[in-house]
């Protein structure tokens, strides 16, 4: 099916339309109204299609073309670009409003034809193509929309619900209990005849309600229309006249929900086993809220924060995976906590410390999610791509263990640009780098401890001080700001990275300044001090 995007954008700027001669006036000036402002122009300003002005020097432009060479343009467009162009001008709706257009479409997107020969389609194609499509948006995520569901259950009346009920007979594969149904009613609902429901009759009598399989209905439909294509011309026909503003509402509901509703059915409706390994994995050596997680499955949970500790269910949250593919990118967010999984057991399994194996699980997950953020934005990434990427990830931090030489240095690095370029890219060039970073670390703390160096050391304002110890991270924080300590931080980052001597001078520079100025203060107190005693006549 085409791509999933078109629903935050298309049928809530012009979704008023049926295929009725009396509504589509109305919906062509709503549909402009809403457009007017991506389409308005300043009076000073040309629209871009608008060659009719005389200064275009009689060149032909897109209005002037006729309604045949724009129909064989527009068959290049998708339904997304065709609605924004049909959004620009009178003309151009007309045009992209035509049959032929969305015939097409709708055979791309739901493998069923619609026949248009002696008006044989109640509506135009551009209206089925709307119902269907936010019919099967609604329907594919049924499992995870409460609403949806209580209206299709089978123990509420069916008077009320009709509407919702006819849709079913669209689906082959219906999730939900059979349905208790007169047999009179199934033939109003479906148009299925008598003869075919004769097996059934004899079963039940007339007065009572029969048991249906979904599967069973859709096969009736199918037998007594002939083809799929004249099934869902009869259900579009039974709904020509109906009034699809609920519809509408849950369609809307849907597209500003359903990241969130899939994420909480997907996290916390797992079979029982399951569901309980998925609360460990997801919490793995994930620094947490204990107080927040305490609620996990309950009405008052914070599904946001939930999502928010790991990048990847964060991405999916906010429609960012598997380009906004809500089922595709929650497919994805599966497969990287079975790869998490698996990733935990082959940590545990090592001969290392508590903190070792924390920290290689955690760079791991940062490094697979630095080198696969792209690609999972775009597609579906299966279990094996996620494990062949985790355990080369894994391999390149126990390299930038070794690098460091033990965990205050392998801690003080992780902040580093180099470290998160190694573990993209596992060019050895950027280990060199962490590896003179270190280097330098230990010159500036050696310098500071020399002897000569024993005066500034005492006389250097703490947080000075604290900069120049060997195990003190430069946060990017601190880097900001016309402070001391703030310009300090700067001529430290800068030599760490580069290496350039002039940055060294300037530090060693700039701390026995301060460290001077801190003496020229206490003997500039001490001065007062001696001048306030002897004016009170404390020394003679």
């Amino acid at each position: 099916m085409w791509n999933k995007n078109l629903a935050r954008a298309n049928w809530e700027l012009g979704d008023t339309c049926t295929g009725m001669e009396d509504l589509s006036a109305t919906w062509e000036r709503e549909l402009l109204e809403r457009f007017s402002c991506l389409t308005a122009a300043s009076d000073e300003e040309i629209h871009p299609l608008d060659i009719t002005s005389e200064s275009s020097d009689n060149r032909t432009g897109l209005l002037h073309l006729s309604d045949e060479v724009l129909l064989f343009i527009l068959r290049n467009l998708d339904p997304m670009s065709l609605l924004r162009l049909g959004s620009t001008c009178s003309l151009l709706f007309r045009v992209c409003s035509c049959n032929s257009l969305w015939t097409q479409y709708f055979q791309d997107s739901f493998g069923v034809g619609l026949s248009y020969t002696h008006a044989r389609c109640p509506v135009t194609a551009k209206t089925a193509f709307r119902l269907v499509f936010m019919w099967r948006s609604l329907f594919r995520n049924i499992y995870c929309n409460r609403t949806l569901q209580e209206k299709l259950f089978v123990d509420i009346p069916l008077a009320p619900h009709k509407y919702w009920i006819q849709w079913l007979v669209l689906e082959e594969s219906v999730p939900l209990p059979s349905v208790r149904l007169p047999c009179c009613d199934v033939e109003k609902l479906w148009g299925v005849t008598r003869d075919l429901l004769l097996h059934k009759l004899q079963e039940k009598t007339e007065d009572c309600d029969t048991k249906f399989e979904w599967r069973e209905l859709y096969q009736l439909a199918l037998e007594h229309h002939g083809s799929l294509s004249m099934v869902f011309q009869h259900v579009l026909s039974k709904h020509q006249n109906n009034d699809h503003a609920e519809l509408e509402s849950m369609y809307h509901q849907y597209v500003q929900c359903r990241f969130q509703w899939l994420f909480t059915y997907w996290l916390f409706r797992q079979p029982a086993p399951y569901n309980k390994h998925l609360r460990s994995i997801f919490l793995h050596w994930k620094k947490h809220s204990k107080r927040k997680v305490a609620t996990w499955g309950e009405t008052l949970c914070d599904v946001w924060y939930l999502a928010s500790l790991h990048p990847i269910t964060k991405d999916y949250w906010r429609g960012r995976l598997a380009r906004g593919d809500e089922s595709v990118g929650i497919q994805t967010v599966g497969n990287y906590f079975t790869m998490c999984k698996s990733l935990v057991s082959w940590v545990l399994g090592r001969d290392w410390g508590r903190l070792k194996r924390r920290k290689v699980y955690e760079d791991t997950l940062d490094g697979v999610y630095l080198l696969l953020k792209r690609e999972m934005q775009e597609t579906l990434i299966e279990h094996e791509r996620f494990w062949q990427v985790a355990k080369v990830q894994m391999t390149r931090v126990c390299t930038l263990e070794d690098t460091a030489s033990n965990y205050v240095n392998w801690k003080m690095i992780e902040t580093l640009p180099y470290y998160k370029l190694y573990l993209v890219s596992g060019n050895a060039v950027y280990l060199d780098h962490v590896q003179g970073f270190l280097r330098r670390k230990i010159l500036i703390r050696d310098w500071i401890y020399l002897e000569e160096n024993t005066w500034a050391r005492q006389l250097l304002p703490d947080q000075l001080y604290t900069l120049l110890e060997f195990d003190t991270k430069i946060s990017q924080a601190s880097l900001h700001g016309d402070s001391v300590t703030a310009q300090l931080s700067r001529l430290m980052w800068l030599y760490l990275n580069s290496g350039q001597e002039l940055y060294l001078e300037a530090v060693k520079g700039m701390i026995l300044q301060c460290a001077q100025a801190s003496l020229n203060h206490l003997s500039g107190l001490h001065t007062t001090s001696l001048r306030t005693a002897c004016g009170l006549g404390l020394f003679h």
